[in-house]
């Protein structure tokens, strides 16, 4: 979908179906305006796995950002920001303030050390928003599961920009994640497929495209993911549902019905700073549990497009928790692969975790889980030919920063354009020759082999300016 601001007629239906939703007429003319006249805001949130804060402020200063109080957000006017330094770099993922609210609601219950597993994941803003809380020195990990294999890319490319190191992309149905992975997660995202009501203001699509049957399609769809997420949920872990869409059926209906089938589970709050900014769920008629505690997220109450989420906590104790994973894909490093691995490893990195190798690719994947529909594991290191590492642009970009041999350029210098543009570089690198990490104002972007004080540039052609 093209990023606009959809300023078409919404649906007469659609429009009948949401007066229910609010209990009067004024404040559902300010909601029908803000999807009618209202234009769509434009936000980001920066990458605190990549960024200092030195950086950040200047990040902040020079694109003229404005706080929104929760996630790392910030509201921005530049027009292409892909197109920036440090977004190329990792240095923020450009994502709507109601997407955004919904991992800032929990952030009071994940910690670093948690199992985490996003269900539907993809393009990637919510799974590279919950990595930023696991930070990369915890135990913890993150599951990020697509079951459509070309987004599962996308969510792949994402995370390898944000530079995650305990994050594990996976491709497969919610039925054998839950098969895999029965109670095994403390947190998980059900960020279910739904009918887009609340991007309706951005995308002409969503209107477009809009149904009372597509709406119940979603429902049905919503119940199964719902159903296979609550399974790899253990004791006393919890459980976020979540929609970009304002629908009753596809909202507080979906958890009333969810929590009758489960009693195991329980609404909890969402932390206070999105509850000021939120309005709580809705009780329709004959529903059998209290919804206030969910949050509906609207554009003529705060700035950004609809979304609605609701927290769940399970009864029982952390202790429950499964140790049982699915057997992995990964196999050994062959002596030959773990002695290129090394040479090329050693003289830039300390120490790196546990190797191990997926299909034709090194992963540096530790203790984290690889089942076989896998399609990276921690951080991906690189190929082995002729007996030497071919190095990947993720580990370049996920541990780039601790590097021993890094060149350091500024966001608005020529040697920055010339790197992004996949150019040789000139630099006033005093170091060691070889391969080093390429950063952009401390933030890892890339990597490039430095003869003398000549840049040969390894920056991915897919990913360079034009």
């Amino acid at each position: 979908m093209a990023d606009i601001n959809n300023h078409t007629p919404l649906p007469e239906e659609f429009k009948k179906r949401s007066r229910a939703l609010f209990d009067n007429e004024e404040e559902f003319g300010r909601f029908l305006s803000s999807l009618e006249e209202g234009d769509a805001v434009r936000a980001l949130r920066i990458n605190t796995l990549k960024v200092s804060d030195a950086a950040a402020k200047r990040l902040i200063t020079s694109m003229g950002l404005v706080p929104l109080g929760y996630g790392s957000g910030y509201i921005f006017e530049s027009a292409a920001p892909g197109s920036m330094p440090m977004h190329h770099a990792g240095a923020f993922y450009v994502q709507d303030p109601g997407a955004m609210s919904t991992v800032a609601a929990a952030e009071s219950v994940i910690s670093p050390d948690l199992r985490i597993l996003d269900m539907c994941a993809s393009p990637g803003g919510k799974s590279t928003q919950l990595a930023a809380l696991l930070t990369n020195g915890g135990s913890g990990y993150l599951v990020s599961n697509e079951i459509d294999r070309s987004r599962a890319k996308i969510l792949r490319g994402n995370t390898e920009r944000m530079g995650h190191r305990r994050t594990v992309v996976t491709s497969a149905a919610p039925d054998r994640i839950a098969e895999d992975f029965e109670s095994v997660f403390d947190f998980v995202l059900a960020d279910a497929p739904c009918s887009g009501e609340g991007m309706m203001r951005k995308y002409a699509e969503a209107s477009a495209q809009w149904s009372e049957e597509n709406v119940l399609m979603c429902a049905e769809r919503q119940r199964g993911i719902l159903e296979a997420a609550q399974r790899c949920v253990c004791g006393g872990g919890y459980l976020m549902y979540s929609t970009c869409t304002f629908s009753l059926e596809e909202n507080e209906m979906q958890v009333d019905d969810f929590l009758t089938r489960h009693p195991d589970f329980e609404l909890i709050a969402a932390d206070e700073k999105i509850r000021k900014i939120t309005l709580g769920g809705i009780n329709f008629e004959g529903c059998k549990h209290d919804m206030s505690a969910c949050r509906r997220f609207y554009p003529h109450v705060s700035p950004g497009e609809g979304q609605f989420f609701a927290l769940m906590k399970k009864s029982g104790d952390t202790a429950e928790r499964s140790q049982r994973l699915p057997k992995s894909a990964a196999v050994p490093l062959t002596k030959d692969d773990a002695a290129a691995l090394d040479a090329f490893l050693s003289p830039l990195l300390d120490e790196y975790p546990k190797a191990v190798k997926l299909g034709g690719s090194i992963m540096l994947s530790g203790d984290l889980p690889c089942p076989a529909y896998t399609l990276c594991c921690g951080v991906c290191a690189g190929e082995v030919s002729k007996s030497r590492l071919v190095p990947a642009h993720h580990l370049f970009s996920a541990m780039g920063s601790i590097m021993k041999n890094t060149v350091d350029f500024e966001p608005d210098s020529p040697q920055t354009e010339k790197y992004l543009r996949g150019e040789t570089v000139e630099t006033e690198k005093k170091a060691f020759g070889g391969w080093c990490a390429v950063t952009v104002d401390g933030c890892a972007a890339g990597g490039g082999k430095l003869v003398e004080k000549t840049l040969k540039n390894h920056y991915p052609k897919g990913l360079r300016n034009k």
